[in-house]
């Protein structure tokens, strides 16, 4: 299988890149941090390959998602490029990772936890996702069509709150973990510590969308595992491993997100079963 990966430096794309290695497929990564703009790429390669996945994106986490929208929407040019040249090269496979930020934010409201469902997202009448990078992902998301409708048989995962010991700490979990080796008391939480997330590890989000690719699986599927867990019982599921019990500090003034954000995995559950529960996820990066 020889493939091509973007985004290969990522969080999500060097655990890809590890798992295929494993698999013993010939693997060529494309990644900004390597000297190599997949924008570029896109617009001049004209190899055919055997698969596709496309990783890189512009994220870095809530405050980059609020506090620079127009740098994150440089998304919208990449994954126009990727589809057009998935058409142009006649790659008969492909992978083009969307987000749950994708789905309608009037779905993620408080109140009672509403999971998602991939159904809930209508590429003929969207409705307003989340920020510029919700906009960005939904518009590939409506492109991707396009190239399906040109053969190229495509999957798009769409994962909820992905999370792993080596993830950047601009993220929630790091961040957490962080707080908790260092015994933060008060331990701080961004918002009023109410807002839930679906966390799914690492691990379980590449061996869920491999389990897709193997079968054939195409369209969006949710990878998650369906559980609501709040800020608040983050951290004390994170401090409580840590071996102690701080007082908890709300930033009710910094960036927060939607107010619930989880999903029904249906759909993925019908081939694949998440193997790292987040309590033994959380161990695991407390011992790093």
């Amino acid at each position: 299988m020889d493939v091509l990966l973007t985004g290969h430096r990522g969080f999500v794309g060097r655990h890809l890149h590890q798992a295929l290695d494993g698999r013993g497929w010939h693997v060529t990564g494309i990644d900004i941090a390597d000297g190599h703009d997949a924008l570029d790429f896109f617009r001049t390669d004209d190899r055919r390959w055997d698969l596709a996945i496309h990783c890189a994106a512009i994220v870095g986490g809530r405050a980059s998602i609020d506090g620079s929208p127009l740098g994150v929407a440089t998304n919208l040019a990449l994954d126009s490029w990727y589809m057009r040249w998935l058409i142009r090269t006649r790659t008969p496979r492909a992978v083009y990772f969307s987000s749950s930020a994708a789905y309608p934010i009037g779905l993620q409201g408080p109140g009672l936890v509403r999971r998602l469902y991939e159904e809930d997202i209508s590429l003929d009448y969207p409705e307003e996702p989340d920020a510029s990078y919700g906009w960005a992902k939904l518009t590939g998301e409506k492109l991707a069509t396009y190239a399906s409708d040109e053969g190229c048989r495509i999957l798009i995962p769409r994962p909820f709150s992905g999370y792993g010991e080596d993830q950047a700490d601009v993220y929630p979990f790091p961040a957490f973990i962080q707080r908790a080796a260092r015994r933060d008391d008060p331990f701080e939480i961004w918002g009023d510590g109410s807002s839930t997330r679906d966390w799914i590890h690492i691990d379980d989000l590449v061996g869920a969308t491999l389990a897709a690719v193997d079968q054939g699986v195409t369209g969006p599927v949710n990878l998650g595992t369906g559980r609501a867990t709040s800020f608040d019982e983050l951290a004390r599921l994170v401090t409580t491993a840590a071996g102690y019990q701080p007082a908890l500090k709300h930033r009710t003034d910094a960036p927060q997100g939607v107010h619930h954000r989880v999903c029904d995995p249906s759909r993925m559950l019908a081939y694949y079963q998440p193997r790292v529960t987040l309590e033994a996820g959380i161990a695991r990066a407390l011992a790093t």
